[in-house]
């Protein structure tokens, strides 16, 4: 078996994103919500995962390890997920914390999917 130092590394081109969100809560939706679609080419690998910044043990930066063959790879695989990450980040801005924990106004019958759970 060959050892692997002697292997030229299959995907050269590196970056690494981290990105803080304000909360542990928003930061590990942003990774549910981005990790949902792969990757479309075999030559781009990307992972997340989240860390606490060193000044917290709380869990808020959203990182993004890309992997690729070549820096165009690398380039257009992370043009695409900044694209993503905007549409997230503005959906979270626009929903805010205080809309989606507030008070519903008219109630929710008639909601298609909703089921109401009788305690």
């Amino acid at each position: 078996m060959a050892d692997q130092t002697d292997q030229p590394d299959k995907f050269p081109c590196k970056l690494t994103l981290d990105i803080p969100f304000p909360t542990a809560h928003l930061a590990s939706t942003a990774l549910s919500a981005l990790a949902v679609d792969s990757e479309p080419s075999s030559l781009v690998k990307r992972s997340f995962s989240t860390l606490a910044p060193s000044d917290s043990t709380e869990l808020t930066v959203l990182r993004v390890d890309y992997a690729a063959d070549t820096n165009r790879m690398l380039r257009v695989a992370v043009n695409s997920f900044m694209e993503s990450m905007g549409v997230v980040v503005g959906v979270m801005k626009e929903l805010d914390v205080d809309v989606v924990y507030g008070e519903i106004e008219g109630g929710l019958e008639g909601v298609q999917g909703l089921e109401e759970v009788k305690g």
